[in-house]
C-alpha cells in the first residue's frame, strides 16, 4: 500500500496544486484554457505518439485489454439507459449522470500507469486511449443530442471535431509508425520526451485547475451514485473483464487503472456545448477527483497492483 501511495501522492499533489492556483488566482481564470489548449493538442500528443509507436502489439493482452475496456463500458452505458426511467431527473441532467459514469480523465490515468507499471504500462495505456476515445465520445455525443437542451453545437459538430481529435491522430500516427517499424531517430525521440514530460505535470495542473467544488455538495446523493458507479463498479467490471478475456497481470492492473481514473474535465465542455447540465458535471469532475486520491490506492492495494 505504502509503494502505491508513493506512486499516487505526487499526481494528487499536482492536481490539488492547480487547483490552489487558480483558487487563489495565481493564474487568473482567463489563463487557462490556453493552457490547457497547449497541453491537449501539443504536450499530450508528444506523449502518446512516442508511447503508441513503441508499444508492443505482439502482445495478446493488447487485443484483451481493449476489448475489455470497451465492453465493460458498453455494460455500464446500456446499465444507465436501462435506468433512465426510474431516476427523477431532467434530459440535460441524465446527460451528466451518463458522461460521470463512463468518461474519465486520461491527464491521471497516463501517469498513473506509468508510476505504476512504468514504460511498458505507458505503451498499452497508449493502446486503450486509442482504443477508447472515439467510442466512449461517440456515445455521449449521441446521448446528449438525444436529451441535451436544445443540442447545442449539434452532432454534426461534434462528431467533426472528434475527427480532428489530437489523441487519436497521435495515437493513429503512432500506429502507422509502429506497423511500418519506422525507427525513432535520436533528435526526434528527444523532443518527444521533453513534451511528455511537459505532458504530464502540465496535464495534472490542468486537471485541478478545472475543478468547482461549489456544486458538489448541492446534490449529494446523486453525485455520490455517479462516484460509487465510476469509481468502484466501473474499474473492478474492467479488471475482470479483462481476467476474463485472458489479459495477463500487466493488462488487468491498467483496466484497473483506467476504470478508477475520476471523471473529465473535458465532460464539462461538451455538456456547455451540447445543452447538458454542465454544473452537475463539474461538480462530478470535482468530488470524483477528490474521491480518487482515497478510491484508487485502495483499489490497486486490493487487487495487488503496484
Amino acid at each position: 500500500m505504502s509503494a502505491i501511495l508513493l506512486g499516487v501522492l505526487p499526481i494528487f499533489a499536482l492536481i490539488f496544486l492547480g487547483w490552489g492556483l487558480k483558487t487563489f488566482r495565481f493564474i487568473p481564470a482567463e489563463t487557462w484554457p490556453p493552457i490547457e489548449r497547449i497541453a491537449y493538442f501539443v504536450f499530450y500528443p508528444g506523449f502518446l505518439l512516442p508511447a503508441t509507436w513503441g508499444a508492443d502489439f505482439t502482445n495478446g493482452s493488447a487485443g484483451a485489454l481493449s476489448l475489455a475496456t470497451i465492453g465493460a463500458m458498453g455494460v455500464m452505458a446500456i446499465a444507465v439507459l436501462a435506468a433512465r426511467p426510474l431516476l427523477k431527473i431532467d434530459g440535460p441532467a441524465f446527460t451528466s449522470v451518463f458522461q460521470g459514469c463512463l468518461r474519465w480523465n486520461s491527464f491521471v490515468f497516463l501517469p498513473l500507469v506509468l508510476a505504476l507499471f512504468g514504460e511498458e504500462g505507458a505503451g498499452l495505456a497508449a493502446i486503450v486511449l486509442g482504443a477508447l476515445i472515439p467510442v466512449i465520445n461517440v456515445v455521449c455525443v449521441l446521448v446528449l443530442a438525444k436529451w441535451g437542451e436544445g443540442q447545442g453545437g449539434g452532432l454534426k459538430q461534434s462528431l467533426l471535431g472528434l475527427a480532428r481529435n489530437p489523441v487519436l491522430w497521435a495515437c493513429g500516427v503512432g500506429l502507422l509508425l509502429n506497423i511500418l517499424h519506422v525507427p525513432q531517430p535520436k533528435v526526434v525521440a528527444s523532443v518527444l520526451d521533453l513534451l511528455s514530460d511537459a505532458a504530464l505535470a502540465v496535464g495534472l495542473l490542468t486537471a485541478g485547475g478545472g475543478l468547482s467544488f461549489t456544486y458538489a455538495v448541492s446534490r449529494p446523493w446523486l453525485i455520490g451514485a455517479v462516484s460509487l458507479l465510476k469509481l468502484i463498479v466501473l474499474p473492478i467490471l474492467m479488471w475482470w473483464f479483462c481476467r476474463l478475456l485472458g489479459g495477463d497481470s500487466l493488462a488487468q492492473g491498467i483496466a484497473l487503472a483506467c476504470g478508477s481514473a475520476p471523471g473529465a474535465a473535458a465532460s464539462y465542455v461538451l455538456a456547455r456545448q451540447m445543452g447538458g447540465d454542465a454544473r452537475l458535471m463539474a461538480g462530478i469532475v470535482a468530488f470524483t477527483t477528490a474521491a480518487s486520491l482515497i478510491t484508487i490506492p485502495t483499489l490497486m492495494a486490493l487487487f495487488h497492483f503496484g
